[in-house]
């Protein structure tokens, strides 16, 4: 994944390419480079392999002069590796073109060997589509024309925005699978990737569909197909402001969205309650469906995948629904079984996870209905969904998701208790209470991140030189442990396994030895008295092979005291309200074990924050 931004207007491109990327880093920061062209019609590149910072310096240094029309881009590195050479901007037309890309260009050997003529200077599939667009410009003196001809003979999935020295005040982007928004200002307009990339400059945004062209010019903004036919595009309301997209005096942005958690759950909860009953309204586009379904398929990747699972056991419960939850990149491949009354749930933080992106189309082309679960306004996949509940948990910008999970567990649980009414599965009591109970979490995460944040970063100090953590829970703990050790391998690159904690004794006991940390969730005794003796049970097993044990336990649990090096307290919850709040002290521990060992937190190696490429 990448980050794009491209500006036409009165102001400074640099200005607002340099703001957007800044916001934007996140999507990509192997390498970063911009185009400018300035009032006497020269096109001035400036690239660097490094993050941002490296590019910021670079410009003071050996400036470019500014101008009203600019493209930028932080790359995540798929062809080529992170160099000068391959960052973006391309150059096309003898260098009077310049061309930034997101996506990947599956053809680019093919169109290589047409453009054989052509110099080249980069290993990327980005600077075959630069030096194509380039030689359809030359042919039709048209930058839109051109980039049509081009988009026609691209496969794969790609956003490209290019502008040409020729052209001032225009900048052209196209996109197939990869995300595009296009923002509105006065006398000025903007193109990005989100709408993070001009969120200081304007609210106002449109959302740009599959296989369209836009063209934008400081007064004026056009969109159309790949076959030239105008479209009007949906515009919407950017709803936070650029200062939740900044980390506001937090170190990290991961501390920052931590400590967004109970705030999340929170804004995902407004407005969808009233009177003891939960209200969707977002849902009614698939109401017939809701009401005759015989399955639900949950498709995720990763964290929301493991959101997925934990939404399985309260939707099941709640509603009698059987739910199986599949991981997207594996799912259109098996040839699943479905019909029109399987409803496939989609859960997304960025709603361009490419896995998901495709499995929610393969669905939709054989007969189910669709609904995405997603943080991001204007996104893909709730655009190709037959409905969504946005979260609103506000921008992530860390790579490592941690508030969208919480926000994310908290919109399917609505899902269930909405069908469990539908359905007349529970009670109209017992849905209030089990609402109330929701709406308690907020201030018990509030709780949690008093009591747990110090305590853990200070245990981690002597923890920091740990080369492997497994992680177990039972029921709702066990997509509590996968998370946990998701988070460890992101941004500590420590190895880490989460278990099921009763398959311990089916094969992963023989990992135990001396010292091997193991933190166990444990499950309140008043929700379930017979999961937490047989937990008490696992952490015995596990210490007396020589273990070391971190368990997170209910406030007033003492039975787990005497088997365990640390115990790290969590409120009283029901037992589908309990992993919510244990999952954060697990993100606690990965950012600490993180920080502990000077890492970068924010942007692990290797990682972004969403996979927009299969």
């Amino acid at each position: 994944m990448c980050g794009i931004v491209g500006y036409v207007g009165p102001g400074s491109s640099l200005e607002v390419l340099m703001g957007g990327l800044r916001r934007l880093e996140y999507r990509g920061y192997d390498s970063a480079g911009v185009a400018v062209l300035d009032d006497d019609g020269e096109l001035g590149v400036r690239k660097r392999a490094g993050k941002l910072a490296v590019l910021a310096g670079e410009l003071e240094s050996d400036g470019i002069r500014d101008g009203h029309t600019g493209i930028g881009h932080t790359r995540w590195a798929t062809h080529g590796g992170p160099t000068d050479g391959n960052a973006h901007p391309h150059l096309g037309d003898d260098g009077r073109l310049a061309l930034i890309h997101n996506g990947i260009i599956e053809n680019f050997a093919e169109l290589k060997a047409e453009l054989a003529d052509e110099t080249f200077t980069s290993e990327t599939d980005t600077e075959i589509a630069a030096l194509l667009v380039g030689r359809l410009y030359r042919e039709t003196g048209d930058l839109t024309e051109a980039l049509r001809r081009a988009v026609a003979r691209l496969e794969g999935a790609f956003t490209i925005l290019a502008m040409h020295r020729d052209d001032p005040g225009v900048v052209v982007g196209a996109r197939r699978n990869s995300p595009l928004v296009i923002g509105l200002g006065e006398g000025e307009n903007f193109l990005g990737s989100d709408v993070a990339a001009f969120v200081a400059y304007t609210k106002r945004a449109m959302e740009i569909g599959q296989d369209q062209i836009v063209t934008i010019r400081p007064d004026s903004v056009e969109v159309t197909d790949f076959a030239g036919n105008p479209v009007t595009p949906t515009q919407f309301e950017i709803a936070w402001d650029a200062s939740a997209a900044e980390k506001g005096g937090w170190p990290s942005f991961m501390k920052k969205e931590v400590s967004e958690e109970p705030a999340a759950v929170a804004n995902t909860l407004r407005g969808r309650i009233h009177d003891g009953r939960v209200t969707l309204p977002e849902l009614d586009a698939i109401a017939e469906i809701l009401d005759g379904v015989t399955r639900i398929i949950v498709i995720a990747c990763g964290t929301a995948a493991y959101a997925g699972m934990l939404g399985r056991y309260a939707i099941e419960a709640w509603s009698r629904i059987p739910i199986d939850v599949e991981l997207s990149h594996e799912f259109r491949y098996r040839d699943p079984v479905l019909d029109e009354h399987t409803l496939v749930v989609s859960v997304s933080q960025s709603g361009e996870t490419m896995d998901t992106l495709r499995a929610v189309q393969y669905a939709r082309e054989k007969g189910a209905r669709t609904l995405a679960i997603c943080n991001t306004q204007g996104a893909t996949i709730p655009r190709e969904s037959d409905a969504v509940l946005y979260i609103h948990a506000g921008p992530e910008v860390a790579v490592a998701s941690t508030k969208a999970f919480v926000a994310q567990v908290t919109a399917l649980y609505l899902l269930g208790l909405d069908l469990a009414a539908r359905r007349g599965t529970l009670s109209p009591e017992r849905i209030a209470e089990l609402i109330v109970e929701l709406q308690n979490v907020p201030d018990k995460l509030d709780d949690v991140l008093d009591a747990a944040s110090s305590r853990i970063a200070e245990f981690t100090r002597w923890l920091a030189e740990t080369q492997s953590v497994i992680f177990l829970g039972r029921h709702v703990g066990y997509p509590v442990a996968l998370e946990g050790a998701l988070k460890l391998k992101e941004i500590a690159y420590i190895h880490a396994e989460g278990f099921a904690a009763g398959e311990l004794k089916h094969g992963p006991i023989a990992l135990i030895e001396p010292g091997q940390l193991v933190i166990v969730l444990v499950p309140s005794p008043r929700n379930d008295d017979s999961l937490h003796p047989k937990v008490v049970s696992n952490i015995q097993e596990i210490r007396a092979r020589g273990a070391r044990v971190i368990a997170i336990a209910e406030v007033g649990d003492v039975a787990v005291v005497p088997f365990a090096d640390e115990v790290i307290r969590i409120p009283f919850a029901g037992p589908f309200f309990e992993p919510i709040l244990g999952v954060v002290p697990l993100h606690i521990f990965a950012m600490e074990m993180a920080s502990a060992k000077g890492l970068d937190v924010d942007q692990p190696r290797n990682l972004a924050k969403s996979v927009t490429v299969e």
